[in-house]
């Protein structure tokens, strides 16, 4: 008697215990289409360019709810290092995220390393790529002072701008920081292997001066519902660029934004802007837009 009662008791129980997790999980819950949060290959990477706003771009991005971004640049398709060990190292450094969400990666150094839009391509050939550029002669100074910034703070010894970006009184096309600022040499690889119209150029001097129309035609591109509005940026007047602002708080780029230019002096950046005058119209013809460039 006392065994067909504690059976009983038993079998209740487990009644009880099932009700309860139909009442917290349907049954759509155990189909193949629900997915718990995991870590996904990127469907969009910010390809570039190196002192173009990279950071800034993927911040505000981030302030979409249906994007999930890697926190830090993960150099996978451009350091060999990274490269060998394969997609799965690369996929456990992404982001979790929710079924539905796209993961967003940002490595600038991509957009002039040569090996890397065919390795982006064998990852997925439907990757939407976002290329974020600015005045090509700003570009090339913020570029030097953020060398000349790091090297002042290891106390290693530099070279003002000047000697390294003239030859004999020309500019030197040997210098490195003014080769990632030929954007058409490097947009020409990856136009090899992607379609013109699965790579958004974004406009970095107009997101330093407005971020909101910018980031209403990158939703659009990456196709995402408009979530982000001008209420998600205010103008610090101390800082002298854009914040955001989400659920209440704000966050500003950290203090290497906004850092002043080494010194160049009004000769030479004029010889530079002579210099990008061809490159550039070249480069505004293969993505069929011009901007207010030196």
């Amino acid at each position: 008697m006392l065994w067909t009662l504690w059976t009983l008791l038993l079998a209740l129980l487990a009644l009880l215990l099932l009700q309860a997790q139909l009442s917290v999980c349907p049954p759509v819950c155990s189909s193949s289409s629900y997915s718990a949060t995991r870590q996904r290959l990127p469907g969009a990477i910010i390809i570039g360019v190196r002192k173009g706003g990279t950071r800034a771009l993927l911040e505000m991005l981030n302030l979409h709810p249906d994007v999930g971004v890697a926190k830090t640049e993960v150099h996978y398709f451009n350091v060999e290092e990274h490269y060998r060990r394969g997609l799965a190292w690369y996929q456990s450094k992404m982001p979790f995220t929710l079924p539905g969400q796209l993961t967003v990666e940002k490595t600038p150094g991509y957009f002039a390393a040569p090996q890397v839009p065919a390795r982006v391509r064998t990852m997925n050939p439907a990757v939407r790529l976002l290329l974020i550029v600015r005045d090509p002669a700003e570009r090339l100074i913020s570029d030097y002072t953020q060398v000349l910034h790091n090297r002042l703070t290891r106390h290693k010894a530099y070279q003002p701008l000047e000697e390294l970006l003239l030859h004999k009184g020309h500019i030197d096309s040997g210098y490195k920081a003014l080769q990632r600022s030929l954007y058409h040499q490097h947009l020409a690889r990856w136009l090899e292997v992607f379609p013109r119209e699965q790579i958004h150029v974004v406009d970095g001097d107009a997101l330093i001066r407005d971020p909101f129309p910018e980031l209403r035609k990158a939703e659009t591109f990456l196709e995402l519902p408009p979530r982000i509005s001008p209420d998600n940026f205010y103008y610090n007047t101390t800082k002298g660029f854009y914040c955001l602002v989400s659920a209440g708080h704000d966050k500003c780029l950290d203090e290497s934004k906004g850092r002043p230019h080494a010194p160049l002096s009004a000769q030479t950046f004029l010889k530079l802007c002579h210099y990008f005058r061809k490159p550039n119209k070249m480069f505004f013809d293969m993505v069929g837009r011009s901007f207010s460039w030196c």
